[in-house]
């Protein structure tokens, strides 16, 4: 199970952006995430008729190591590691560590 999926809040841990809060917009890989507003870059772009892209500079999010961003927990204000717990129905569920809350509903 991951434990850091599309649509998380997440908090980033170490790096430029360091302490800022964003939502998983998708993963790359098992290793590698974009978060929206983090890792944030100018790119030049060529304009290409045939896709119908104007030119210009435009801001792109590049990806960031998952290991420098924790799922953000609301109770305790931080970023928290997460756990992995089976109910007794058999599902598994996601658990922050620090204080044993589930991170789904």
């Amino acid at each position: 199970m991951q434990r850091i999926r599309k649509g998380d809040e997440v908090m980033v841990l170490s790096g430029r952006d360091k302490g800022k809060r964003g939502t998983v917009l998708r993963l790359i890989d098992a290793e590698h995430v974009v978060v929206e507003g983090v890792n944030r870059v100018k790119k030049h772009q060529r304009p290409n008729p045939m896709k119908g892209l104007t030119g210009g500079i435009v801001d792109k999010d590049l990806p960031i190591h998952i290991s420098n961003v924790a799922l953000f927990n609301p109770a305790t204000k931080k970023g928290g590691r997460v756990g992995v717990k089976t109910l007794d129905d058999g599902r598994k569920v996601r658990v922050f560590k620090d204080n044993g809350e589930q991170v789904d509903a």
